[in-house]
């Protein structure tokens, strides 16, 4: 297995040990962008919250570009926006039938 193949595999198994942990990510992560949306004034999604996880952890990895925690987290956060994208998507279909 190549070290990026590596890096992958952990990161699948770290979405699945988090999922059983916290249960789908949407839930938690529109939580966390209701309490931004108040804290900003502004509206932030669940998927967007993710993101901008994604991008603290690029940030990081700028000052410590060896600490593979960074690129496993980054790439762990821009899959949960995905699927926040997609539950959104799929509420907004419920919302509408």
């Amino acid at each position: 297995m190549t070290k990026t193949e590596q890096l992958l595999d952990d990161v699948i198994k770290t979405i699945h040990e988090r999922g059983r942990i916290y249960g789908h990510p949407h839930p938690q992560h529109d939580r966390i962008a209701r309490f931004w949306s108040a804290y900003l004034h502004f509206p932030i999604t669940s998927n967007q919250v993710a993101m901008c996880m994604a991008l603290v952890k690029i940030s990081r990895s700028v000052e410590s570009p060896d600490i593979d925690d960074h690129y496993k987290d980054a790439i762990a956060y821009m899959s949960i926006s995905k699927t926040c994208h997609e539950a959104m998507q799929d509420s907004a279909l419920d919302w509408q039938e």
